[in-house]
């Protein structure tokens, strides 16, 4: 896509020649010419750098200016060519199950076994709690899990 050359001379002003013009001016205000040459002296390496850091600021209250005068004004709208590409499956990684469509008495058995679940490990931290120590899985039933016996 070939750049319209007005589009380019406009962007060009609004972002490197207005700044550097606008630190022009307040240093002559501020100082008159001798504090315009002074950016000139050779302290900096690249003095339009230098004179365009310091600029930028109020060049951006004037773009912005510009702009509630006419949108895209002064900080022009830049063209993009927008292409329709055709879009994939997207898969989550985080959460697949939020994908598929729960079974409601596959959720329900979800929420029970996890109830269950909630409920043994109180009752575990209850028994722990008034001096009982803690077992092994209560599923297991076999006294090498560290549950006691039963007699």
């Amino acid at each position: 896509m070939a750049a319209d050359p007005l589009d380019v001379l406009r962007l060009t002003l609004m972002q490197e020649v207005l700044p550097v013009g606008l630190a022009v001016v307040e240093r002559a205000r501020r100082g008159g010419p001798r504090e315009v040459l002074a950016a000139f002296d050779g302290s900096q390496a690249d003095p339009l750098d230098h004179l365009r850091q310091e600029g930028e600021p109020l060049a951006s209250q004037v773009r912005e200016s510009l702009d509630r005068l006419q949108p895209g004004l002064g900080n022009p709208v830049l063209k993009v060519e927008v292409r329709d590409v055709p879009s994939e499956p997207a898969v989550s990684v985080a959460a697949p199950s939020l994908q598929v469509e729960a079974d409601p008495a596959e959720l329900q058995g979800t929420l029970e076994r996890i109830a269950d679940r909630l409920a043994l490990l109180e009752s575990r931290l209850l028994g722990e709690e008034s001096g009982t120590p803690f077992s092994g899985t209560p599923s297991s039933g076999n006294p090498s899990s560290g549950a006691a016996p039963s007699r």
